[in-house]
C-alpha cells in the first residue's frame, strides 16, 4: 500500500514544481522583438536617394561621384543608388527601359559605367563618410535575363505553363519568380552577398519586399551581416519585417496623413493618431522611413511642392524630428518642379534651392540631438496637450535637459496656442535661429499658417 501512495505523491511534487518554474517571474519577462543589431553607423543616419541616369547630363556614376562632395557636406549619411543593373529590352517600357527590369544581377548596366567606375563611387563615397546601398529587384526580372532559359523553373506559371508578370501589376516588362525553389534562394542570396563582399555596398533597399517570402529575407540577413554589418530597407510597411531582416521599412502612412491635412481632408489629428499608432504597435527599435518625395511618389500624386503646397516646408520638417529615418529624394535641395520622365532620359537641373539650407539645418538637429536617433537610439514622442489640437501638433522627445520640443500648426489658420502641460518647460534656443526662449506654464506661441517651431534645450 505505501509504494502505491508514494509514487502518485512524488508525480503530484514534480508536477508542482514544474507548476512553480512555469510561473515564475523570470518566465513572463518580455523579450525584444527586433533581434537585429543595427549597425552603429545607422543611429542618427539620413537617407539620400539618388537616380543615376537622371542625377547628371551624361547619367553616369563618374559623373555623380562628383557630387559626393556636396551631399558629404549636407551631412547625408546613406546613399540609396536606385537599381544599377543592365535593363531588359524585350517588352521594355519607353526608349530606355525601368531599371528595376533586370537582365543580370551580377552585372553593371554599361549606360551607366563600368563595374570599375561603380566601384570608384562607392570608395568615394567611403572616404567622406557615406555608405552605399542598392535598390534590389529580388521579386521579377526582365523577360530576357538569361535565368528564364537557364533555370525556368524558378519562374511562376500562369495555368497555362506561360511566364507571366507578377500577379496584379502592370509591370509587363518583367517576369515573375517562384521562391519555392531553394535554387533560386541560393542564386539571388549570393547576387546580394557579391555586391557586399565584392565591392563593399552597405546593404539594399529591397524592391515590393513584401511580394517576397519573410524566410529569404531573413536569410539573406544573416550571410550579409556575416560579411560585414549592413543596412537594409523594405519597401514595405508589416512589423514583422523588423524581427530578423530589416532595419527600416517604409511609413506610408506618414506621407498619407500629411497629404489630407495638406488638401483639407484632415487635420492634426491624424498625425497625431498615427504617431501614436506607431509608439503602440510597432517596437520601438524599428526604423520607419518617413519622407515627402520619391520617385514613386513622383509616378503616383505628381510633384510633392504642388501636393502639399504652403504645407511642404512643415512637412519636411516633421519627416525629421519626428520619430523616423529620414529620406531626401535628389533634387529637392534643388527644388525639383516637375515628375522626372521614369523610362526616359530627364536630367535634374541644379541649382540653389530654397530648401537647401532647411534640409542642412534639419540633418545637423538630427546629428547632434540624440533625442531624434533613428530606432531603437531615439527617444519617444510624448505629446504635449495644446489649445489648438484639432490644427497644431505639439511634442517632445527626450529626457528633461536634452529635450526637442516642437510645434506644428497644420492648418491654413494663424495660430496663438498655449499649453496646458508642463512637460515643455524649460530652458530652449530656437533650433533653426539660436534664439533663446524660456517656456513655463503661461507661455504662448505665434505660429503663421502652417508654420511651425523647433527648440532644443539649452544647457
Amino acid at each position: 500500500m505505501i509504494r502505491k501512495i508514494t509514487a502518485p505523491l512524488a508525480l503530484l511534487a514534480a508536477l508542482a514544481a514544474c507548476g512553480e518554474a512555469a510561473s515564475s517571474p523570470q518566465s513572463y519577462e518580455p523579450q525584444p522583438y527586433v533581434q537585429l543589431e543595427n549597425a552603429e553607423w545607422t543611429r542618427d543616419a539620413v537617407i539620400y536617394q539618388l537616380n543615376t541616369r537622371q542625377f547628371t547630363q551624361e547619367g553616369t556614376f563618374a559623373a555623380a561621384q562628383g557630387h559626393l562632395p556636396r551631399l558629404a557636406d549636407m551631412g547625408i549619411d546613406i546613399i540609396w543608388l536606385m537599381p544599377i543593373h543592365p535593363i531588359g529590352e524585350v517588352n521594355r517600357k519607353g526608349t530606355l527601359g525601368s531599371p528595376y527590369a533586370v537582365k543580370d544581377y551580377r552585372a553593371v548596366n554599361p549606360d551607366l559605367g563600368t563595374e570599375e567606375e561603380f566601384r570608384a563611387f562607392v570608395d568615394a563615397a567611403h572616404e567622406l563618410g557615406m555608405k552605399v546601398i542598392l535598390d534590389w529587384v529580388a521579386n521579377h526580372s526582365a523577360w530576357d535575363n538569361p535565368l528564364t532559359t537557364e533555370h525556368p523553373e524558378w519562374y511562376s506559371r500562369t495555368p497555362e505553363g506561360e511566364l507571366m508578370p507578377p500577379e496584379g501589376t502592370d509591370w509587363f516588362d518583367t517576369v515573375d519568380f517562384d521562391y519555392s525553389q531553394s535554387g533560386l534562394r541560393e542564386y539571388m542570396t549570393g547576387s546580394l552577398a557579391y555586391w557586399v563582399r565584392e565591392i563593399g555596398v552597405d546593404g539594399y533597399r529591397a524592391d515590393v519586399a513584401g511580394y517576397v517570402p519573410l524566410d529569404f529575407w531573413e536569410t539573406a540577413r544573416a550571410e550579409l551581416d556575416a560579411i560585414k554589418p549592413v543596412f537594409m530597407l523594405a519597401e514595405w510597411e508589416t512589423r514583422d519585417l523588423h524581427a530578423r531582416a530589416f532595419d527600416a521599412t517604409y511609413g506610408w502612412g506618414f506621407k498619407e496623413e500629411l497629404q489630407k491635412i495638406a488638401r483639407g481632408q484632415g487635420n492634426a489629428g491624424n498625425i497625431r493618431g498615427y504617431f501614436a499608432g506607431q509608439k503602440v504597435t510597432w517596437p520601438h527599435a524599428a526604423m520607419r522611413m518617413n519622407y515627402t518625395d520619391n520617385h514613386d511618389q513622383n509616378s503616383w500624386d505628381g510633384v510633392a511642392s504642388e501636393i502639399y503646397g504652403p504645407a511642404y516646408e512643415a512637412a519636411i520638417a516633421l519627416s525629421f524630428v519626428g520619430k523616423g529615418t529620414p529620406l531626401i529624394y535628389n533634387g529637392q535641395e534643388a527644388d525639383l518642379d516637375r515628375q522626372l520622365e521614369f523610362f526616359e532620359k530627364d536630367e535634374i537641373e541644379w541649382k540653389e534651392g530654397r530648401y537647401e539650407r532647411l534640409f542642412r539645418q534639419l540633418i545637423a538637429l538630427k546629428t547632434e540631438e540624440p533625442a531624434l536617433w533613428n530606432g531603437r537610439h531615439g527617444a519617444p514622442m510624448v505629446d504635449v496637450p495644446n489649445s489648438a489640437s484639432e490644427d497644431v501638433y505639439s511634442f517632445v522627445r527626450g529626457e528633461p535637459g536634452a529635450r526637442v520640443f516642437a510645434v506644428f500648426n497644420l492648418s491654413p489658420r494663424a495660430q496663438m496656442v498655449s499649453f496646458s502641460h508642463e512637460r515643455h518647460t524649460g530652458e530652449y534656443s530656437d533650433a533653426l535661429s539660436s534664439e533663446a526662449v524660456t517656456f513655463d506654464t503661461a507661455s504662448e506661441i505665434s505660429l503663421m499658417p502652417w508654420g511651425y517651431r523647433l527648440f532644443r534645450e539649452s544647457d
